[in-house]
């Protein structure tokens, strides 16, 4: 019997409403200090058509991290595999923000949903362009994920990245000095730090993410990427999504999952949902606290995970 998903989503909100640890915000990029963390919303997006929301669904946050998974699969659209040539595949084990691999292996990331790595990407997507075509395509394309022209950046949030992005502006100097960086840092990081401060809602979200659900097609019909490319993504989010905590989370969690220090996380479940939540109480690792207990809960309740057997949570 398929999972009720209206009663598990407001089982799931009376927990995270009644939780009385909620993490920490992100307190080093000041307009998101200013977040409230007593929110939580969550949103699925199902593979019949679907949208189930609770809590805080329709509260606009920043994506930050998250907007990595929609940044790569333009990149991968633009170059394709010589993407790989430039940043690796493998889990980090640091820190999202971390320089000391890039040290020791020549200015080459270890994936694209570190820091690093997504600053190469930018680079990739700039593309010889000022930055505002940039950031232009990476809105056109989230619109068209998510059917929603209201989807817009941030410009507080930009803007608060920009004047304490030191740390940034440190691993694209270091990239930089490697060769693999070859746009000005000033003009990537502009693109990168917009990129971030893309603000969305958890409907929206789960929206954004249906073509990983659906085998790399976009519910209209329309082809975002290929069946292949589409699984190799969501296994870079199982694998690298959550920073040094990605093995715990596929531990407790079992499904692709893409967070982001504004307190998102994308998660799916290929075939099944695309999955939004938010709260922006941060663990230790900088990830959602409660958004990773909510998908854990998730999982709990409907036999989802790509640990599975067929059919099991259906």
């Amino acid at each position: 019997m398929p999972p009720d998903l209206t009663a598990i989503i407001d089982d799931i909100a009376a927990h995270m409403a009644a939780a009385g640890d909620r993490g920490t915000v992100a307190s080093y990029i000041p307009e998101l200090a200013k977040v409230d963390p007593a929110q939580f919303g969550i949103a699925i997006a199902t593979a019949d058509g679907r949208i189930l929301t609770g809590g805080d669904a329709d509260t606009g946050f920043s994506i930050q991290s998250i907007s990595k998974v929609f940044a790569l699969t333009l990149a991968l659209g633009k170059v394709g595999d010589q993407l790989w040539d430039r940043v690796g595949r493998e889990p980090s084990g640091n820190a999202f923000n971390s320089i000391v691999q890039l040290e020791q292996e020549q200015g080459i990331p270890r994936n694209p949903f570190i820091n690093a790595g997504a600053i190469v990407v930018s680079d990739v997507n700039l593309g010889g362009h000022q930055p505002r075509v940039a950031i232009g395509e990476m809105l056109r394309f989230v619109r068209y994920l998510t059917g929603d022209d209201a989807v817009a950046i941030n410009e507080d949030v930009a803007a608060s990245e920009t004047a304490t992005g030191f740390r940034n502006m440190a691993l694209a100097n270091y990239m930089r000095a490697f060769g693999n960086v070859r746009h000005p840092v000033d003009l990537v990081l502009g693109s990168y730090f917009h990129q971030c401060a893309i603000e969305m809602n958890c409907r929206q979200l789960a929206l954004a993410g249906r073509y990983l659900m659906l085998d790399g097609r976009h519910p209209d019909g329309g082809r975002v990427v290929s069946p292949g490319r589409a699984r190799r993504i969501n296994a870079l989010m199982l694998t690298c999504g959550h920073y040094d905590a990605s093995g715990d989370f596929a531990f407790r969690v079992g499904i692709p999952g893409k967070s982001g220090v504004g307190g998102g996380i994308l998660a799916i479940v290929p075939g099944r949902a695309s999955i939004a939540v938010w709260s922006p109480g941060l663990n230790d690792s900088g990830n959602s606290q409660l958004g990773t207990q909510a998908l854990e809960l998730l999982a709990r309740h409907t036999g989802w995970s790509v640990f599975s057997p067929p059919g099991e949570g259906d």
